[in-house]
């Protein structure tokens, strides 16, 4: 509420479980939030945008961490931070550490590795390094086929994630063959007013767009924006 002071001021708007589609929604955020409360809180505060408020509490909680498993997953977090602000080296940086950590105690293929090679993928595709980026990709895919069941939202998320490379470097048949795997997985296991549809549809009309279909590009945004409004605050980067 004030400048180095440690309140907080929270608008509620009144609910009840009545509603099928909040309390969907609701149980899949508790899956996908997990952790300490307060990592939970850092991790809610990146999903809504509010990267310089979670930067605070993680470099917080970065001095109070009692063991390499919480080291490594605040500089896991602080690297999705950097890089949401275009802060591509130091993103790096951060995740390289959280590998650096794991790497000491867990063999080259466990499952906690995935998330850390395709973050570091991610930020070298921002960076326009699309040979690194698949590089790195593809080793947080192989892990995640072996690691999960074949309809995992994880999965989705690596499908989606190798497509964009592929749309970045003007290959669209790849990339809508990529994007269409993601999506068909993210219909069978997450709620249909989910914010990770939104991002499948947005990236299959953007394919349909660069290859000038431009009224099938349309119908699918329609349908990314939609779910946007149901599933965003409205100030969230995604519905700007």
């Amino acid at each position: 509420m004030a400048e180095n002071n440690p309140l907080w001021e929270v608008q509620l708007t009144i609910t009840d479980d009545n509603d099928p589609q909040l309390s969907i929604l609701t149980n899949r955020i508790k899956q996908e939030i997990g952790g300490t409360e307060w990592h939970r809180m850092g991790q809610l505060m990146l999903k809504v945008g509010h990267s310089n408020q979670a930067e605070e509490l993680y470099n917080e909680l970065l001095k109070g961490a009692s063991d390499d498993s919480d080291r490594a997953f605040i500089h896991h977090q602080l690297g999705v931070m950097k890089n949401s602000q275009g802060k591509y080296l130091e993103a790096i940086k951060f995740y390289e550490k959280s590998l650096e950590i794991k790497r000491k105690t867990l063999p080259e293929e466990d499952a906690s590795l995935a998330p850390t090679y395709g973050a570091i993928a991610l930020v070298y595709n921002n960076m326009g390094e699309y040979s690194k980026a698949l590089e790195y990709y593809e080793k947080s895919h192989q892990i995640l086929e072996i690691s999960l069941p074949p309809n995992h939202p994880d999965l989705a998320t690596s499908y989606n994630n190798i497509g964009e490379v592929h749309r970045n470097m003007g290959e669209y048949s790849k990339a809508l063959e990529f994007y269409e795997k993601s999506l068909k997985i993210k219909e069978i296991s997450l709620p249909p007013n989910h914010p990770d549809l939104a991002t499948s549809y947005n990236n299959i009309g953007l394919v349909y767009d660069n290859m000038g279909e431009y009224s099938k590009a349309l119908e699918i945004y329609d349908k990314a924006n939609n779910i946007c409004e149901i599933s965003l605050p409205p100030n969230h980067p995604n519905l700007t």
